[in-house]
């Protein structure tokens, strides 16, 4: 039987330590940003308000690109077939079926997508607004 090539076969492997570090701390970053904007002056509300929604971009794409990757592979190497035609135990067949139909049927890479899109949208909304006030107060 020879064997197929899968387009995506080279992306299977978690990025790198580096940025895996990079991704999870930019998400509790992000969500402390927004968490403290109660009790700061009006200025770190601000700064606290751009550093939370960048990380929220930043951390949230990231998510959204791991989901699809994840139901991409489960498509490209038909997985669910895989899983059930394999000899593996039933308890731990329907535990593997369950993760493989799972990353196909989710909806978390849609909430992360439009997580980014909106907060992409209101980054830039506020650019906009803080730029034309402080043009309007020269």
């Amino acid at each position: 039987m020879q064997s197929q090539t899968h387009p995506i076969s080279k992306k299977i492997h978690s990025g790198p330590k580096f940025l895996r570090i990079f991704f999870f701390l930019t998400g509790i970053i992000a969500t402390i940003a927004y968490r403290i904007t109660p009790f700061l002056y009006p200025f770190w509300v601000k700064v606290a308000w751009y550093v939370g929604t960048i990380g929220f971009i930043l951390y949230f794409w990231h998510r959204s690109h791991i989901e699809e990757k994840r139901a991409k592979l489960v498509k490209e190497y038909n997985l669910v077939s895989v899983v059930e035609k394999s000899d593996i135990a039933p308890e731990e067949k329907s535990a593997v079926s369950y993760l493989v139909k799972t990353s196909l049927t989710s909806k978390a890479r849609f909430n992360s997508l439009f997580i980014v899109i909106v907060s992409l949208l209101a980054l830039i909304a506020s650019i906009l607004i803080d730029f034309s006030f402080i043009y309007a107060t020269r």
